[in-house]
């Protein structure tokens, strides 16, 4: 929670100043009532004494002062709320590594299901784009809410062959949401260690430059090989980086059920964005109801308000 008015929060000091002087007035009244007569003439003509009664109405008082001096700072809670206008580009790495089976039914075909997770997992509104890379990147979806046609593009681009070229595919995505002048993020799987094109990781510096956050999902297992036996494990390390560099987070998955439920989750982390949300009038209500709370003890127990 935050103030858009913090120093008016001074004036919550001023509680437990009264509170100091109601128990000296407190006491000053025990005093002068024990001046006035014995303690045994006391009970005997006040037989029943009001106990904690007397101080709760004060008590609930002093909570309806707090929370108003609380409301008139103007507080503020931040809330997750659709970003309807935003732009997600989904990148998607199709290189030669891509043919390997260490996760069924291949790391390809897993990436696809998983992608179908995605789409349907993203509201209706928010624009989506795809961009697929190997050796060299390429968009072959502007952001569209046209979930079919972001589909069948990426279903026709994604053929396993070539390197990796993950920084120009970054870069290819970036400058794709930056022409949208809308909220966005990128969400890159792949599976295998940068081998062609720019770093990525100024990318992704210019990436949390512009406010854009890349969650990076890391595909296959440290044991995955090619048909012929070369090893292809992921690059773990670089993608995390990448998504630590740009504010975005960092996901493995090495079983495809482990895939798809990482996409369902992004699709709905990165179609919000935390917005603060004014809630004066909550504390304001609750000091109105503390108040009538405590001047109806009050009145009802003494026949007169605090």
């Amino acid at each position: 929670m935050s103030f858009q008015s913090p120093w008016l929060l001074v004036g919550l000091a001023l509680i437990p100043a009264l509170c100091v002087a109601y128990l000296f007035t407190e006491r000053r009244r025990r005093r002068a009532a024990a001046a006035f007569a014995s303690p045994r003439v006391a009970v005997s003509a006040v037989p029943r004494s009001p106990g904690w009664r007397r101080h709760l109405p004060l008590g609930l008082a002093g909570l309806a002062t707090a929370a108003l001096i609380a409301a008139l700072a103007r507080p503020q809670v931040s809330v997750a709320v659709p970003a309807e206008q935003a732009t997600i580009v989904l990148a998607m790495d199709h290189s030669g590594s891509m043919m390997a089976t260490d996760v069924a039914p291949s790391r390809l075909e897993a990436a696809k299901d998983a992608g179908e997770a995605f789409l349907d997992e993203v509201p209706d509104r928010v624009r989506v784009g795809g961009v697929v890379f190997n050796h060299r990147a390429q968009a072959v979806s502007s952001p569209t809410t046209d979930r079919a046609e972001v589909r069948s593009a990426l279903e026709a681009a994604m053929t396993p062959s070539g390197g990796t070229a993950t920084g120009d595919a970054l870069a290819t995505s970036l400058a794709m949401i930056k022409s949208q002048k809308a909220p966005g993020a990128i969400v890159l799987l792949s599976d295998g260690k940068a081998t062609h094109g720019q770093d990525p990781l100024p990318i992704s510096d210019e990436a949390k430059q512009a406010g854009v956050p890349i969650y990076t999902v890391a595909l296959g297992t440290a044991s995955g090989t090619l048909p012929n036996g070369d090893a292809v494990p992921p690059d773990v390390d670089t993608l995390r980086q990448i998504a630590e560099r740009s504010g975005g987070e960092a996901f493995t998955a090495d079983q495809s059920d482990a895939l798809s439920a990482v996409y369902e989750q992004l699709g709905s982390e990165v179609a919000t964005k935390m917005e603060k949300r004014e809630v004066t009038s909550a504390f304001a209500g609750g000091a109105a109801i503390l108040l009538l709370m405590g001047g109806g003890l009050s009145l009802r127990w003494f026949r007169r308000l605090l």
